[in-house]
């Protein structure tokens, strides 16, 4: 899949979006759910705002301290008995996984979620050389049930399917002829999971946080299966975004805290899951060999930049959550693994600006996703500092745009111009105004597009400058 999802472009997708009652109510309700779990929680917790700065902190110093901190983490990790391969791109990372997979000649494997191995593609690559993926992760199953259809959001992939649309899956695909109780149909999928894992040679997670003093990586989540992926297969290859990384374990303590809370409004989660070295060589339990494949594609150009923070992020999609655009788009409308606010910052990065200049504007820059992300990330100010590389040092303005701005600059620098347009304006704009309530319903050229969806004030008959030399000629008078 990679980290682009779908062949069209923002606005088709935008389109689908809007008309699709369906996922807007889906959307709507998780939003609402996940929110008011999240405040409940932040509220019992207490001192949230403290809480956040602290997070800011640890986020903060881990960054600058990347290399220090990564290198400090695989010495660990090979002390410990593991393999570290650095991936710099998605197919380095592609390539040392086939690598290990084909050295075991394994045929089968079985994956807890993972962004990251989205976004490499790994399930493609694997597939290439014949070993089969099996997503062990509820939504995830789903998804690859439904013809490998795309994640929709960051923590619940799936956000997008009602319980009765999941239904019609399983029945479709899978012979299910169950009711759409979430109860009945996950102990369905558990049945047809369960002996997954033990015919699996390999075992596939991502990686919530990595502790450097240790060596130790952790995964949240709450369903077992990453449990049994983590345990029954020989070999075991966790995949992590080189950000994904806290110095000690007492930080690791605040940063899941603030992931927990912030993702589903939980105190901790059902399975908070920590390893440290293959275990199956000296206990007979669990994997007998371990590879941390630390990815940067794309992720170090950040590094010292103005964009920096965005590497702060735990992805804990509380932004996602409070997200305007994103309760009426939906998350495939972003064409991106990463949607909503955090992922209009972070995707132009990791592809590229042509594909995704159209991502930084999808946002109402009302401030809350800001507002929500545990370790303050200005994700509305990171928008805005997208729009301006788009502009200036991209080049990649639409024309119509360009022309316009050009021909506002000349007007604006010049006030006779600028006097002569705003007296012009209300005549050629006067027969797409509408006389009863002063606006423009279909306007022509450039601002049709604006008023396809909204009213567009009509300019007034009176400028400023007269409407102002007015007021202080009656001021005078004294008929003010």
């Amino acid at each position: 899949m990679g980290i682009k999802i779908g062949e069209k472009s923002f606005f088709p997708r935008v389109e689908e979006g809007i008309k699709d009652e369906g996922m807007r109510k889906a959307v709507r309700s998780a939003q609402d759910r996940l929110r008011s779990m999240k405040l409940r929680a932040t509220d019992e917790l207490g001192h949230w705002e403290d809480w956040r700065l602290l997070g800011e902190q640890i986020r903060k110093h881990t960054v600058e301290n990347l290399d220090y901190y990564l290198y400090q983490l695989s010495e660990n990790i090979e002390k410990n008995g593991g393999h570290v391969f650095f991936a710099k791109t998605a197919k380095e990372a592609r390539e040392y996984v086939q690598k290990v997979v084909q050295q075991k000649k394994a045929t089968k494997a079985v994956k807890s979620k993972s962004m990251v191995t989205e976004e490499i593609s790994l399930n493609n690559a694997l597939n290439e050389i014949g070993c089969e993926v099996l997503e062990t992760d509820l939504a995830e199953f789903i998804l690859q049930t439904d013809d490998h259809d795309e994640p929709s959001h960051i923590v619940v992939p799936c956000l997008h399917k009602d319980r009765e649309k999941i239904r019609q899956v399983f029945k479709e695909k899978l012979g299910y002829e169950g009711t759409s109780k979430p109860e009945e149909m996950a102990g369905f999928v558990r049945e047809q999971l369960r002996h997954k894992f033990f015919e699996a040679d390999i075992g596939i997670t991502g990686c919530n946080f990595a502790v450097a003093e240790s060596g130790s990586f952790a995964i949240v989540a709450n369903e077992g299966n990453e449990r049994l992926t983590t345990t029954l297969p020989k070999t075991l290859i966790t995949v992590m975004g080189m950000e994904r990384i806290v110095p000690t374990w007492e930080e690791l303590d605040i940063v899941v805290s603030l992931l927990c809370r912030s993702a589903v409004g939980q105190k901790l989660t059902s399975y908070i899951t920590l390893f440290t070295e293959p275990g199956g060589r000296s206990t007979g339990d669990g994997p007998e060999e371990f590879h941390l494949v630390i990815v940067d594609n794309g992720r170090s150009n950040m590094l010292g930049t103005e964009f920096q923070s965005t590497l702060h992020c735990i992805r804990c999609a509380s932004c996602i959550n409070v997200c305007p655009i994103y309760r009426h788009i939906g998350g495939h409308a972003y064409g991106s693994i990463y949607p909503g606010p955090i992922g209009a910052v972070l995707t132009p990065w990791l592809a590229d600006y042509k594909e995704y200049k159209d991502l930084p504007y999808a946002s109402s820059l009302c401030g809350a996703c800001t507002e929500a992300c545990p370790v303050k990330i200005p994700l509305h100010e990171l928008l805005i500092k997208h729009r301006r590389k788009i502009v200036e040092d991209e080049n990649l303005a639409p024309f119509p745009e360009k022309m316009a701005m050009m021909a506002f600059t000349v007007a604006a620098k010049s006030p006779k111009m600028f006097q002569y347009g705003s007296k012009l304006a209300p005549t050629l704009l006067f027969p797409f105004t509408n006389k009863q309530d002063h606006t423009i319903h279909e306007g022509p050229g450039p601002i049709k597009p604006w008023t396809e969806i909204r009213d567009l004030p009509a300019p007034a008959k009176e400028t400023f400058h007269k409407w102002y030399q007015r007021q202080q000629e009656e001021r005078t008078n004294g008929d003010l």
